[in-house]
């Protein structure tokens, strides 16, 4: 595995949700991709608004860039896509893993979500295999499997870059929950394993940072550096150390604040469900199953 060309990355910091999305340009061709995506969502009023999604829109616009690609990296939990609006206001067809079938399945139960939620993607524009590959202008996006903190967890390595979704953050920070229906500790474990053999100083781009002790938010780090700083998977921490470690942390942690809402969304594609009767779109919350 050879470094590739330098794609141009421009960072989003969605501060409310702690995501960073991305849009990553073909110089040449001024062909783009955008990643994991944010809408506005407050919780307490159930409102929605376009601010971060407007800020990337306006940069698309200004710089005269096409949209291709809307990819996700997973279902998220924590954040709701605006990919479905950037898709309207941009153009670009909307992309996840093919194991998002498995979360769909899992989630239509939890949400008791009905007949009219089809768990065959569908709502996605595309599904990815691992190991397919995208192309963007001059830019080839190699889609690369890396279940554990979900089943549909996919990395996008373009050039000299890969977009970690929720697998990796920062080196203080550690590493991703399994503890969501179908995560697992061995699986995430490989699937970084995978990431940190590319070269060392391959670039990884973080879906998240939530600053620990206070410094800066960081989202841009290396293999190299990762394997010698990430204080829950550095070099010589073994699969069972691992599993050991991730198992006990993850009991003590508390669900993600917007997970009820996002889950049901993102499953969705980004899609919020259907109006009822009344033309509002309501979603469930369900009462001691989780």
């Amino acid at each position: 595995m050879g470094i590739e060309m330098k794609p141009d990355v421009t960072a989003f910091f969605h501060k409310p949700t702690f995501t960073v999305s991305y849009l990553v340009k073909d110089p040449e061709s001024r062909k783009c991709v955008l990643i994991d995506t944010a809408l506005d969502f407050d919780h307490k009023s159930g409102r929605t608004a376009t601010e971060a999604a407007d800020a990337i829109a306006d940069y698309v616009r200004q710089n005269d860039l096409d949209v291709v690609w809307i990819l996700e990296t997973h279902v998220h939990a924590d954040h709701i896509t605006a990919a479905p609006y950037l898709k309207e206001q941009l153009g670009g067809q909307i992309v996840i893993g093919e194991q998002v079938t498995a979360v769909q399945k899992v989630f239509k139960g939890v949400f008791n979500a009905g007949e009219g939620m089809c768990t065959d993607g569908t709502q996605f524009d595309v599904l990815l295999a691992d190991d397919a590959v995208l192309e963007c202008g001059g830019l080839r996006i190699h889609a690369i499997a890396t279940p554990g903190h979900t089943p549909a967890c996919m990395s996008y390595h373009i050039g000299d870059a890969i977009f970690v979704g929720d697998t990796l953050f920062m080196p203080d920070f550690g590493t991703a929950r399994c503890d969501f229906p179908g995560g697992d500790a061995a699986q995430l474990y490989r699937s970084i394993r995978k990431i940190l053999s590319f070269p060392d100083e391959t670039r990884l781009f973080m879906c998240h940072d939530y600053a620990p002790g206070g410094r800066e938010y960081q989202w841009l780090t290396s293999v190299g550096e990762q394997k010698e700083k990430n204080i829950h998977v550095h070099d010589g921490v073994s699969e069972a150390q691992f599993v050991e470690m991730r198992t006990t942390r993850d009991k003590e942690l508390d669900m993600p604040l917007l997970i009820l809402p996002s889950v049901q969304v993102n499953m969705r594609a980004g899609h919020f469900p259907e109006p009822e009767d009344n033309g509002v779109s309501y979603l469930k919350i369900p009462v001691n199953a989780l």
